[in-house]
């Protein structure tokens, strides 16, 4: 009792009295629903009186006598139906309007309608409901949101509440369903580009013994089987690599990939990826073929290559800018750190009183700066190209420019959507790169790589010359919706642990002299913990407490006044 509101045990009263009436709220046989809502509305012919069985959520109910209206909610939007009694009342079971509809049933419930089609006379596209079939029983309220000229009253608006019970959020919320099915939309578009392009859908391993292929920390995990720690992937990279070795002429895996950081409107720890490798391809072509494919997706979800994002026109229409990282900064900052040594650029850093320390080496200093600096400003799609090898563990050299690798991020409204390489597929180089980064492990980097040895075997055998990317499905989702927090493109975020109120045992309160039957009374009253009782007015309390023991009919005899107060004097020793 004191886990449920009141709202939730009348509900719960009311289950068991439809199974008295011998009507099961849940029952177990398939119901053949032949029309939804939006159809229903779209297909409607003044000259044909169409014959439906639609099923949903009751959403409202406008009870007027013998007759009602109710407006269920189906997958595809909502509908109103006419509701009499002389239509769904049967010899069989009489109080079906009565007692069934009007006082058991509840917003939320999911309910059955055969009936047919018709227009009221205030010119709204409905059904008249013939037949009432009772599918499941809903133990909680939903919060009831009220539109009216397009303004949201009582609104299910808290985010925290939102995210965690994104159940609720898609039930009572409009607009949020049709964000996911555009999410949809983004991932088979993508698929089915790769895949007209000839590249062939793959799956590696999520549980790896070497976290390799980004620069990130990662999760750990404990392989039982093996007595052996494992690691939750952080990029799909070097297996697909591998595949590409293995004679695939192009090879892409959408999956989710785990990163142990911190959670933000950009981030979350679990967050979906595409990554995909051609072989005999570079950088350039991948630039070419990344703006082509954006502009599909754009059209695809939004009819246009455009989109309004934080009240900026994004165009996703190609080509995109071309811009050098070192570049980027020195239009930014003014400061050139093309021959600048570790020191000097760490300097530069500390002088404008940015947060680096001795164990960053010069890649990770040109990534703060960038980061600090550039990244931001960069509203439309823009490649940033030829990141120093620092930063590049993975990329082959810059034909031309010593020292810089031939890579390239795509920033699109200030933020990372890609990352790219013209692969690295020399075997000698790419060992001594992850030698590199195992020194910046030692100087206490904990997001540089480990030596994965099977992928340097492998590169041994032969990788012909390849171009890969990796494209964050989450934030590419954000870009084609106009959303500007992740959470709001994932279905279930990760959230902190729900905090759940301390509430004594019930041993306490019978320490104190509460009958244990009081107990839950007590609690339901918001009296959760002993403590909360110290101080009290026990002839307040002991109306309280009365007064819920009569309201709900839990029939139990009511304390004396001094009882009470013993309580409470109990309660402040």
């Amino acid at each position: 009792m004191a886990e449920l509101s009141e709202q939730e045990m009348f509900r719960r009263k009311s289950l068991d009295e439809l199974r008295a009436m011998g009507i099961e709220p849940y029952p177990a046989q398939e119901y053949e629903v032949n029309a939804f809502s939006a159809d229903i509305k779209n297909e409607f012919d003044e000259n044909v009186q169409r014959l439906v069985t639609i099923a949903g959520r009751m959403m409202s109910r406008r009870i007027m006598g013998k007759a009602s209206f109710i407006e269920l909610q189906d997958s595809k939007g909502r509908i109103q139906v006419y509701v009499s009694r002389d239509d769904i009342s049967t010899e069989a079971q009489p109080e079906m309007y009565n007692t069934v509809f009007k006082k058991l049933l509840d917003i939320g419930d999911f309910i059955g309608i055969k009936g047919f089609v018709f227009r009221t006379q205030m010119g709204e596209i409905s059904v008249h409901a013939q037949e009432l079939t009772v599918l499941a029983k809903s133990l909680k309220p939903l919060p009831i949101v009220k539109y009216k000229d397009g303004v949201a009253y009582d609104a299910f608006d808290d985010p925290e509440l939102r995210y965690r019970q994104r159940y609720v959020d898609l039930v009572v919320n409009e607009g949020v369903k049709d964000t996911f099915l555009q999410r949809a939309t983004v991932v088979r578009t993508l698929r089915k580009v790769l895949d007209e392009a000839g590249y062939t859908e793959v799956e590696t391993p999520t549980l790896q013994m070497i976290a390799g292929g980004a620069s990130a920390r990662p999760f750990i995990t404990h392989f039982n089987a093996l007595d052996q720690d494992m690691y939750m992937r952080i990029a799909t990279e070097l297996y697909l690599k591998r595949l590409i070795v293995g004679g695939f002429e192009g090879v892409y895996e959408i999956g989710k990939n785990f990163r142990n950081e911190g959670m933000d409107r950009n981030h979350n720890p679990e967050f979906t990826c595409m990554e995909l490798y051609v072989q005999y391809k570079d950088y350039n072509w991948m630039m070419s073929f990344t703006e082509k494919l954006l502009e599909t997706i754009c059209i695809a979800v939004n009819g246009k290559p455009e989109r309004e994002i934080d009240g900026n026109v994004i165009s996703f229409k190609a080509p995109y800018r071309r811009l050098p990282i070192l570049d980027a900064i020195k239009e930014k900052t003014g400061f050139d750190c093309n021959g600048k040594s570790e020191e000097e650029i760490r300097a530069y850093c500390l002088s404008k009183g940015m947060e680096v320390d001795e164990t960053m080496g010069k890649g990770k200093l040109i990534d703060e700066l960038f980061g600090e600096f550039c990244e931001g400003t960069f509203i439309q799609p823009t490649f940033i190209t030829d990141y120093p090898v620092e930063m590049s563990p993975l990329t082959k050299m810059h034909r031309s420019k010593p020292g810089l690798t031939e890579r390239f991020e795509l920033m699109v409204n200030g933020k990372e959507l890609a990352n790219a390489y013209s692969e690295l597929n020399d075997p000698i180089d790419q060992e001594e790169r992850f030698k590199e980064q195992m020194r910046l492990a030692d100087k206490g980097d904990d997001e540089a790589m480990i030596i994965d040895q099977d992928f340097l075997r492998a590169l041994q055998y032969g990788m012909p010359p390849t171009s890969g990317i990796g494209i964050g499905i989450d934030r590419l989702t954000m870009l084609m919706t106009g959303k500007t927090y992740i959470q709001e493109v994932i279905l279930f975020p990760q959230m902190r642990p729900e905090k759940v109120a301390k509430k004594d045992a019930d041993d306490k309160y019978m320490a104190i002299g509460v009958p244990q039957e009081w107990v839950a009374v007590l609690q339901k009253a918001g009296f959760l913990t002993v403590e909360s009782l110290k101080d009290l007015n026990p002839n307040k309390l002991h109306q309280d407490i009365c007064g819920l023991n009569k309201k709900m009919k839990l029939g139990l005899q009511n304390p004396k006044p001094d009882e009470v107060a013993g309580w409470v004097s109990n309660a402040n020793k």
